[in-house]
C-alpha cells in the first residue's frame, strides 16, 4: 500500500474514533466498573471554570483545571462523536445515545447548557451522525458520516444547507478572523473555502491529518507530526511531535490540545512545537 493512502486510512479511522463500527450505540458498561477515559472523539476548554471536557465512545469527562485525572461528568455514556464547546458550560455534541435511553440510533446535533450534564436534541434526530463538529458564533460546519454530506447552519443548528465536501472529511477548521473561510483535510487531500463551504479550491499538497486553529493553521499527521501554516494552509512546515498517534485535536485561544490513541491528552503552549501531559486516561 502506497505510504499517502496508508496515512489516509488511518486518519480516516481516527476521524470514525477508532472504535470499529459507530453506526451501533456503545454497549451497555458495567455500573460497578469505569473504565474511565476510553476511545477519545473530541475535546475542548469549558471556559466556565477553564477544565478541559473529553467526549468519549463511552461518555463525557472533565479535567479541573490543574488537575490531571479525568472525572466522569453524571453518569450518561452516550457514544458522544462529534463534540465542541461553544460557550460557558455550552457544549454541542453529535453520535449515539448511551443504551439505556429510549432514543434513535443517530442523535442528530444535541446542545448542553450544564457542561455535560444533561443534554437535548436541536434538530435531524435520527438522520445524522456528525464526526466532526465546528463552529463559530452561529454558523456551525456538521460532516455527517453516515452519508457523507457536510451542513451549514447560519442559526446555530436548527436549519441546515448541504454542501458538496471535496471528499470524505477527516477534519475542518474555520479561521478564527472568518467564519465563512474553512479549511478541509479528506481523503482526496486539503482544501479551502471562502464562502463557507460552497465552492472550493485545492490547497498545496500537504499531509492528510486532524487541524485546528489558532494564529496560525495546525495539521497533526498520522504519525503525530505538527505542521503548522501561517498564510492559510499555502505553505506547511514541521515544527514539532506530539509523541504519539492522534485521535482529537482542539485549540482553545493559543493553546492546543491533542488526545493520543493511548488516552493520554496533550497540551501546546508555543504553536505545537513542544507538548506537556494535560490529561491521563
Amino acid at each position: 500500500m502506497p505510504k499517502r493512502r496508508a496515512t489516509v486510512l488511518v486518519l480516516a479511522s481516527l476521524a470514525m474514533g477508532g472504535c470499529g463500527d459507530d453506526s451501533a450505540p456503545p454497549a451497555v458498561p458495567d455500573p460497578v466498573s469505569d473504565g474511565g477515559v476510553q476511545h477519545i472523539h473530541g475535546l475542548g476548554v469549558n471556559p466556565a471554570d477553564e477544565s478541559l471536557i473529553i467526549a468519549t465512545h463511552t461518555g463525557m469527562f472533565r479535567v479541573p483545571s490543574g488537575a490531571e485525572r479525568a472525572e466522569r461528568i453524571g453518569d450518561r455514556r452516550q457514544d458522544t462523536m462529534g463534540f465542541t464547546v461553544v460557550g460557558a458550560d455550552r457544549f454541542l455534541g453529535s453520535g449515539h445515545p448511551d443504551p439505556r435511553e429510549d432514543l434513535p440510533p443517530l442523535l442528530g446535533l444535541i446542545s448542553s447548557d450544564d457542561a455535560g450534564s444533561t443534554w437535548q436534541p436541536v434538530s435531524l434526530l435520527g438522520e445524522a451522525d456528525f464526526h466532526v463538529l465546528r463552529a463559530a458564533g452561529p454558523r456551525i460546519y456538521g460532516y455527517d458520516a453516515t452519508e457523507g454530506r457536510l451542513l451549514v447552519s447560519e442559526d446555530s443548528g436548527r436549519k441546515w444547507s448541504e454542501r458538496s465536501p471535496p471528499g470524505p472529511v477527516i477534519d475542518l477548521a474555520i479561521d478564527p478572523r472568518d467564519a465563512a473561510r474553512v479549511v478541509v483535510t479528506s481523503e482526496a487531500g486539503l482544501y479551502a473555502s471562502s464562502d463557507a463551504g460552497a465552492t472550493w479550491r485545492p490547497l498545496p499538497e500537504a499531509p492528510p491529518g486532524l487541524l485546528a486553529w489558532t494564529d496560525g493553521l495546525v495539521l497533526v499527521d498520522g504519525s503525530g507530526a505538527v505542521w503548522r501554516s501561517t498564510d492559510s494552509g499555502r505553505l506547511f512546515r514541521t515544527v514539532g511531535r506530539t509523541g504519539g498517534q492522534p485521535a482529537a485535536l482542539s485549540s482553545d485561544g493559543d493553546e492546543l490540545y491533542v488526545a493520543l490513541h493511548d488516552n493520554t491528552v496533550k497540551r501546546s503552549g508555543d504553536g505545537g512545537r513542544s507538548w506537556s501531559v494535560r490529561a491521563r486516561g
